[in-house]
Parts: C-alpha cells; sequence; structure tokens
C-alpha cells in the first residue's frame, strides 16, 4: 500500500490577512467547531471585531453557560503586544475564557500562559494554541489546532482549597468522577462532539450543538442519584414543542420528568438512576449509565428542536 507524505503548507498561502480571512473563517460556526473538538470547550454565538475601548477583540463568543469567551488571532510568532491585548481584552470585557491562536508559540509566551492559569482564579482561564495547516499530495489543506498551553483545573482548585477552605473533600471527588466520565465519552462517543473540562461542582454540562439547550449530568449526594437533564435556557415555545412529542421521545429515550418551571425563564426535562457515585463498586455502572443516556439525549433530541 502506497502511503502519503504529510505536508505543512505556509498559512500565509491560506490567510493572507489574519482579519479580513483568518478571523472570519474561523467565526464560521463548522469552524469554531473544529476549535471546540480540540479544547475542549463549546464555542456559540460569535461575533468578531468587537470594540474593547481603542481595541477590537477578534472574537467574542460564549460558552454553554454564557460565560465569555475571547479570541485573539496572531498568525506569526507571539510577542508581548499580543500578551498584553488579551489580558486587556479578559479584564475589559470580563471574559472567562481566553483562547490565543497563534503560528508559533514563544517558550517566554507558554510559560506566561502556565503562570496566568495557575495563578489566578477559576474563573479566568488562558489557552495558548497553535494552528497548523496540513496536506497530503494534492488534497485540500487540512487546519489543525494544536494546545500549547491550557488550564489546569487540579492546581487551582488544590490552590483554592488550601488559600480559603471552599473547595471540599466531595467537591473534589465529584470532579474526579467527572473526569472518568470525560475519558469515557471521549474514547466512546459517537454523537457528543466535545468534552469540557471537569470542574469541582454536583454538575457537567455537555454541549449538544445548540445555543439554546445543553445536556448536564447531575449528582444528587442528598438522595444518592446521579441524572441527565436537558437544561434550556430561555425558550418555553422550545419545551412545549417537545412536551407535544412526549410519547414519541420518551419511546425513544424512557420516562422523564418534564419540568416546565413557567416562574422561571429555564426549564428542564429530566432522568434519574439511584446510586452513590462515592460507591467505588457502582462507579462504573453510573458513568456507563450517563454515558448512555447522555448519547441518547444527543441523539434524539436535537431532531425535535
Amino acid at each position: 500500500m502506497k502511503l502519503g507524505k504529510i505536508k505543512k503548507v505556509p498559512l500565509r498561502e491560506i490567510w493572507k490577512h489574519e482579519a479580513l480571512d483568518f478571523t472570519n473563517w474561523l467565526a464560521e460556526e463548522n469552524n469554531l467547531g473544529l476549535l471546540s473538538e480540540s479544547i475542549g470547550v463549546s464555542i456559540l454565538n460569535s461575533e468578531t471585531e468587537v470594540g474593547v475601548g481603542k481595541f477590537h477583540v477578534d472574537i467574542l463568543a460564549e460558552d454553554d453557560n454564557g460565560k465569555k469567551i475571547i479570541i485573539e488571532n496572531q498568525l506569526e510568532v507571539t510577542n508581548h503586544d499580543h500578551l498584553g491585548k488579551i489580558i486587556t481584552y479578559a479584564s475589559g470585557l470580563d471574559a472567562e475564557i481566553v483562547i490565543w491562536i497563534v503560528a508559533q508559540a514563544r517558550e517566554e509566551h507558554e510559560q506566561a500562559i502556565n503562570w496566568l492559569n495557575e495563578n489566578t482564579t477559576e474563573g479566568a482561564n488562558f489557552f495558548l494554541i497553535e494552528v497548523e495547516a496540513l496536506k497530503i499530495g494534492d488534497s485540500l489543506p487540512a487546519p489543525r489546532f494544536n494546545i500549547v498551553a491550557e488550564p489546569n483545573e487540579w492546581a487551582k482548585t488544590i490552590k483554592q482549597r488550601a488559600g480559603n477552605n471552599k473547595i471540599t473533600d466531595l467537591k473534589l471527588k465529584q470532579q474526579e468522577f467527572w473526569a472518568k466520565l470525560k475519558e469515557y465519552g471521549e474514547t466512546n462517543s459517537v454523537y457528543v462532539k466535545s468534552w469540557q473540562k471537569p470542574k469541582p461542582r454536583h454538575w457537567y454540562n455537555i454541549a449538544i450543538g445548540s445555543s439554546q439547550a445543553n445536556v448536564t449530568a447531575t449528582i444528587n449526594t442528598r438522595e444518592n442519584k446521579v441524572g441527565i437533564e436537558l437544561y434550556i435556557r430561555d425558550n418555553k415555545d422550545l419545551f412545549n414543542k417537545l412536551y407535544s412529542k412526549k410519547t414519541s421521545i420518551e419511546n425513544s429515550i424512557g420516562k422523564l420528568d418534564w419540568q416546565e418551571l413557567p416562574n422561571k425563564k429555564a426549564s428542564r426535562i429530566i432522568i434519574t438512576k439511584n446510586g452513590d457515585f462515592e460507591d467505588e463498586g457502582k462507579e462504573d455502572n453510573l458513568i456507563s449509565w450517563l454515558f448512555e443516556t447522555i448519547e441518547n439525549f444527543a441523539k434524539v433530541l436535537p431532531s425535535y428542536f
């Protein structure tokens, strides 16, 4: 069998102008999806060239929890000017996720991003990403995002726990449980495209490609239950549309708890399973059930949106 040879394509051959070509290309939904898959963070509702004082951030977006994301592009070697910009943009827009995409990262800037991740609060998360374009033979060039530096959630949570005891042993166990679910999902998933970094809390969000709703896995330690829910942020029409197909949906997923929550903007559709997530003998079974239910939600429900 003859095999092709992978070749790197100079970025400026594909995107001649950083703002007009690369930023506009990246802002397209499918291309942001590639970046989302690479870093495990949903990127939704993007805008380009958003003003921050005298400056403009390349892309402003949000994750599936509504947290602000800023993306700064630099199709060249990293420099101090752009490092200053991402910090300025993060503070000016109160962003919780900062993504710096570059052609090549200098060692000192990789160290700077790692320092920011280790010494800022949980609400500030920095990614340094190198982008490259590859082709085989006469194929079209394909983009690839390579993570150079990323948030270290464990370092942050351990540091916060030592500093003010707000991160309890229970929350750290929840984070570890979600990490195992994420690992299992990344290995076996068909319908979920990206799995986010777990945090020390009783819920874990999963994007299903819609800005209107996301799937959330939950742990109820008081009742020794785990659950999966479709969380609809602010769309009663969507909830009612799904409810009108209740029989068909439950035939595919199982018996569900439909919570319209009429006095709130949000609505929920929930299924639960009994089990103590701290019981090591039940852990594999609970993770398997959570994963299969998440896949079912991601497969079935978007077709009714």
